[in-house]
């Protein structure tokens, strides 16, 4: 059984940074890929970083050079730096494994930027 628990999140200042952590736990040795999508109130869950087959990293054009989406494999951990936010970051984060095409999704962590 795959586990993901994402930490990190929390109320910051426009401008400010966080970086929220993702916790990979179960069978997830071999390949599987990371993403980190967000939603904001009222409206549907969209991504921010994925990871590719390839093994490259897209980001939504809205955090492409704000947001950097990095895994430590010793640690079992996913990792989304937050850098320049804006109050329009405000949403729950949630981290995604997609492992042997299944697709496990963490419980989320909410991030609020204020003006």
């Amino acid at each position: 059984q795959v586990q993901l628990v994402e930490s990190g999140g929390g109320l910051v200042q426009a401008g400010g940074s966080l970086r929220l952590s993702c916790a990979l736990s179960g069978s997830i040795s071999g390949d599987s890929r990371v993403a980190w999508y967000c939603q904001a109130p009222g409206k549907s869950r969209e991504y921010v970083a994925i990871t590719t087959g390839g093994g490259n990293i897209n980001y939504a054009d809205s955090v492409k050079d704000r947001f950097t989406l990095s895994r430590d494999n010793a640690k079992n951990t996913a990792y989304l730096q937050m850098t320049g936010l804006k109050p329009e970051d405000t949403a729950v984060y949630y981290c995604r494994l997609i492992k042997s095409d299944n697709v496990y999704w963490g419980q989320g962590t909410q991030v609020t930027v204020s003006s």
